[in-house]
């Protein structure tokens, strides 16, 4: 099952040329076979980054939203606590993956991470760190798997039809 993705670059410095991570998850988005519904760059603002979210999470095509950056301790990294503010439910254990995963790669740095994954409004919303390491552990070691509807014990893929049960 092809799944339909909008990817979100949070960044002040880069443009669609320069935005390696971006460019990294179109790329691995697109040999996996997904589709990418939309792209778009904007800068670390909650409110910026909250009107394409919601935006997207009108749109019916769209079944899977990806971040990347924004996601670190600076003052302007903001993008977990914009996710807060659209979020239905957290999943955890998303966040807690990547980081057992980060320190094999970036060691005890990983800890710096706020990579986090929520669900809004029936769809998945991912948010991966600005890095091009941080995006290709999260794409290779979770997401490639769990938006693969083959892949067992279970997947995310397989949970579409029942996310906005009530």
């Amino acid at each position: 099952m092809n799944v339909n993705i909008a990817l979100l670059t949070v960044t002040d410095t880069r443009t669609l040329d320069t935005d390696k991570s971006g460019n990294i998850l179109e790329k691995k988005i697109k040999k996996a076979k997904h589709k990418l519904i939309d792209r778009k760059i904007c800068k670390d603002s909650k409110k910026e980054i909250k009107k394409i979210i919601k935006k997207w999470l009108n749109k019916k095509k769209v079944d899977v939203i990806i971040t990347t950056g924004g996601t670190g301790l600076t003052g302007r990294d903001i993008t977990p606590e914009a996710l807060n503010e659209v979020a239905d439910k957290h999943i955890p254990g998303f966040g807690e993956v990547f980081r057992t995963l980060s320190l094999k790669t970036v060691g005890t740095s990983s800890i710096q991470s706020r990579a986090c994954a929520v669900l809004a409004n029936g769809k998945y919303i991912f948010a991966l760190p600005g890095s091009s390491g941080g995006v290709t552990d999260a794409w290779d070691k979770i997401l490639i798997h769990q938006l693969d509807v083959n892949h067992k014990p279970c997947n995310f893929v397989e949970l579409f039809p029942r996310l906005k049960e009530k």
